[in-house]
């Protein structure tokens, strides 16, 4: 019973803003001669009064900026699924098997609509298949692309991900050896806020969204844009060649720490945790990355070699390179701090596509250091050449790409069929380096040197909760995670609740409940709505615990706080119907699975949960057409098989409850209540 924890944010607000920029030209300039500062408060764009105006605004005075950003792969991170969007191939080798869950998928064109198709074969035969239809596509292309599915503002990643280099569908990351979730993984604005721009998000949800927008634009990197164009449509001006615009963030005047923080927002995936009562909204170009959020990455001894896909910022990091140049420029009072440093837009025009970007940019930011003239990586006082110098034949070889030997291409660890340059710049690592039994040494914090205990408990039970089902994760958060008072209790609450779920210790959370006292927390203390439903996710787990030591009314109070203050998150509401079936309040359960499948109309649990509460209304023909629904979406539901087998049975269909339940014993052999039935039937046969 494993439950994702989703990160919510709050809804963008878009302002009006004036249409028509006056010429930058104008002879009026702003007296803003402030040399580059490390505090991010005095860019303006930064009050709350500032507000997004969308890429099109930006275009009036940016045209060639424009026409350059949106080839990029994050110009091009997300749209509407169209064939000019996609970069899939589809022909006969599109088809790909999932041997674990039995299904086949297709994706094809209906016209101008791209769908894909699930079927299951039994010899020849097609004995069950469902298609969906694919509303957006994420990724550029250059590496992927992946298909996002829209149910009434519900957003579902599907079963299918194209693989650019090898020209190649496959399951999708995480969808491998027997983790296909098929048509159900959410995306939670956690994803959708790195691979697009900033969505209007609905509050008290995981992933339903009003609207999403078509890629990253300009503001991701550069803030809300309102003030900045307010200013110019004034005709004020300023002399950027000489001062800093602190109506809008350049990120190439920001320190070298806050200009990484740009990037890192991004480009250094990991586990994130959000300080506390903080937002992916929250943080804007210019601020400090920690104040908002710290990324974990598991380190391992002996495992220099291994990184996940958008870890670039990480791996530049470890890199000599980076450290020597860091450490002389951090405290430069230089314009542009990056140009004597080695930060991300050394290398990487973030306005041009790689594909557009020559080789010679790459390999002559290396030699901008490693040359006869300037040498101050090499570790002799007197100038050297230190390009391979030890070994002419090798540059000869390569023809002086320093690339290619030093930021080789290999695969990452999370993302299959996929290449990528490793930003770790060094030498190339020798293979009895490579052979040696990787360790583990601990969760990292990559962008605090000294996150609270309080952060690092919370790492390590998401690092088991979404990513890794290993034990030792929870044994570390239970080290942060003090009880031993009422206070400590209170303090650490939500974790303390939340690891104990994991740990199914039912007990335990009944305990912790009963110390701060049910009433309390239900009147006072699990009160508040959040963009992460905090609040909502405990009163859940606690919910969870009582109803499976027979607390029915209990539960049931804890299950309606929880869709009270994320009345959007499907489960909780779910959850609540089944408690009223319970309660043998049919009527009001029928009215909650009736509400919740308004909102999403292919959720299976609550057609099954439907079909049920029907049955005991003795509204046959209504619940079979109710299952017979459910079944199309997910003909392996165990619960869903169990209840139709029940119906037959009921109908003294005694031959047809033998067949599904032979089906349910054969996929699910531990279900013991379907062997017992089973064996009763055969009797009765007999």
């Amino acid at each position: 019973m494993k439950l994702k924890n989703k990160h919510l944010v709050f809804t963008l607000l878009f302002s009006v803003v004036v249409l028509l920029v006056t010429n930058c030209g104008n002879e009026t300039e702003t007296k803003n001669n402030e040399k580059k500062s490390d505090s991010s408060s005095i860019y303006l764009n930064h009050s709350d009064t500032a507000r997004y105006v969308g890429m099109n605004q930006c275009k009036l005075c940016h045209q060639n900026i424009y026409n350059t950003f949106i080839e990029t792969g994050m110009g091009k991170s997300f749209d509407m699924a169209s064939k000019q969007k996609s970069a899939g191939t589809y022909d006969k080798h599109s088809i790909v098997y999932d041997k674990y869950n039995d299904f086949y998928y297709r994706p094809f064109w209906d016209k101008d609509s791209l769908k894909i198709l699930e079927f299951r074969l039994q010899g020849k035969d097609t004995i069950c298949k469902r298609i969906e239809k694919v509303d957006y596509i994420i990724g550029s292309g250059q590496h992927t692309n992946s298909h996002i599915q829209n149910v009434n503002g519900y957003l579902n990643q599907m079963p299918l991900t194209f693989y650019a280099q090898q020209q190649k569908w496959d399951l999708p990351p995480g969808f491998e050896n027997g983790f296909n979730t098929r048509f159900s993984r959410k995306i939670g604005l956690e994803c959708m806020s790195c691979h697009n721009s900033l969505p209007d998000f609905v509050q008290g949800s995981e992933n339903k969204y009003n609207g999403v927008p078509d890629g990253v634009a300009c503001e991701r990197c550069h803030g809300p844009g309102s003030i900045h164009v307010q200013q110019r449509s004034t005709g004020s001006k300023i002399d950027t060649s000489k001062y800093i615009d602190y109506s809008i963030v350049n990120p190439g005047k920001l320190s070298i720490d806050l200009q990484f923080d740009v990037c890192q927002r991004c480009h250094l995936q990991g586990n994130t945790v959000l300080k506390e009562d903080k937002s992916f909204y929250d943080f804007r170009p210019g601020m400090k990355l920690s104040d908002y959020m710290v990324t974990f990455l598991p380190r391992y001894k002996n495992a220099d070699d291994e990184f996940i896909m958008a870890s670039h910022a990480d791996r530049l990091k470890q890199s000599k390179c980076f450290i020597r140049s860091f450490e002389e420029e951090k405290n430069t009072n230089s314009l542009k701090p990056y140009k004597n440093a080695l930060t991300c837009i050394t290398c990487h025009n973030p306005h041009v596509s790689v594909k557009a970007t020559g080789l010679e940019v790459f390999n002559n930011a290396c030699k901008n250091c490693h040359n006869q003239e300037k040498s101050k990586l090499s570790s002799n006082i007197s100038p050297k050449p230190i390009l391979c110098s030890e070994n002419i034949n090798v540059r000869t070889k390569k023809l002086d790409n320093c690339v290619s030997c030093h930021m080789p291409k290999s695969g990452s660890i999370d993302i299959p069929h996929v290449t990528v340059h490793d930003h770790y710049i060094r030498k190339p690592i020798k293979k009895e380096e490579q052979e040696k039994i990787k360790t583990f040494i601990g969760l990292h914090a990559i962008n605090d040197k000294n996150p609270s205990n309080k952060i690092k408990a919370q790492a390590y039970i998401q690092q088991y909760d979404k990513f890794e089902y290993k034990t030792e994760y929870l044994d570390s958060a239970k080290k942060y995670l003090s009880d031993k008072t009422l206070t400590e209790v209170q303090q650490n609450f939500h974790l303390l609740i939340h690891i104990n779920f994991i740990q199914q210790n039912f007990i335990q959370i009944l305990n912790y409940t009963n110390q701060i006292g049910k009433d309390k927390l239900i009147n006072s203390v699990l009160i508040n709505k959040s963009w992460n439903n905090q609040d909502a996710w405990t009163a859940y787990r606690i919910g969870e615990a009582l109803y499976t030591q027979n607390k029915i009314e209990d539960a049931f109070l804890f299950y309606k706080k929880a869709n009270e203050l994320a009345p959007f998150n499907l489960e909780f509401k779910n959850k609540l119907g089944a408690v009223l079936i319970d309660k043998n309040n049919l009527p009001e359960a029928i009215k909650v699975f009736e509400e919740l499948l308004k909102e999403n109309p292919k959720y299976t649990q609550a057609l099954n949960n439907l079909g049920y509460a029907n049955v005991l209304i003795g509204n046959i023909d209504k619940a079979e057409n109710i299952y017979n629904k459910a079944l199309k979406l997910d003909p392996d539901y165990e619960l869903l098989l169990m209840n139709i087998a029940g119906l037959n049975i009921y109908k003294k269909n005694y031959n047809e409850a033998i067949i599904i339940l032979n089906k349910i014993v054969k996929k699910y052999p531990k279900n013991t209540k379907a062997v017992e039935i089973l064996n009763q039937l055969k009797q009765l046969k007999k």
